[in-house]
């Protein structure tokens, strides 16, 4: 089964722990989102990465441009531990992870957590990759990829549980769409999968063969 197919699979059973209501909430604010143009405006192939310096899950200052002078980089942004299909896709970027780094890449995942939740995750999942905390979401708004929650939606998320406030350190409105960049030894964006729908992530052999033709 691909990643595709596993994150279909929990979108189309989530009836099974979300009323009518919340779902038609959540496809109604999503809607809004993809006619927003934002996937549009993102970082693309072409562009020039921007640069960043964030905190590991181990309390490690990891650097863009540093790790880019060793090889290239593959950037994937997620939401949060609370996040079912996040979790589906770290897992299945960590089963290819020994493929990614055979072909000369540094894996890093970026999201809005605070530094503890990012080392829960971390440690839950057995990531081998750096798990990067972008608080306030700063480094996804320069990648062009960082949206605000609607009210409705903000309080629909606490009605859920997923304590945003909490994890994003009070930074709880702001999240980044999913993306996954391959990024060469130059800084330049390679490859690029831009989603408003968070319920779609890039596949792990589409990262695996623009790797490939990097070279």
């Amino acid at each position: 089964m691909t990643l595709r197919d596993e994150l279909r699979f929990v979108h189309d059973n989530r009836h099974v722990r979300l009323s009518a209501d919340r779902m038609e909430t959540m496809d109604r604010n999503a809607a809004a989102l993809a006619a927003s143009g934002i996937v549009e405006r993102a970082a693309g192939v072409g562009d020039r990465a921007p640069d960043f310096t964030l905190g590991s899950a181990t309390g490690r200052q990891v650097s863009l441009s540093a790790l880019l002078t060793d090889g290239p980089v593959v950037l994937t942004f997620y939401r949060g531990a609370w996040c079912p299909f996040c979790n589906l896709a770290l897992r299945a970027l960590q089963a290819h992870h020994e493929a990614i780094t055979a072909r000369g890449a540094r894996l890093l995942a970026v999201s809005p957590q605070v530094p503890d939740e990012s080392l829960s995750l971390t440690q839950k999942e057995e990531l081998a990759f750096d798990v990067l905390s972008d608080i306030g979401s700063d480094v996804a708004e320069r990648y062009g990829i960082a949206f605000d929650l609607g009210e409705e939606l903000g309080a629909l998320y606490d009605e859920l549980g997923f304590e945003l406030r909490r994890v994003n350190d009070g930074h709880d409105r702001t999240l980044p769409l999913p993306a996954t960049y391959v990024i060469d030894r130059d800084g330049v964006i390679r490859w690029a999968f831009v989603a408003s729908d968070y319920a779609v992530r890039a596949e792990p052999s589409d990262i695996l063969a623009a790797l490939d033709s990097l070279s």
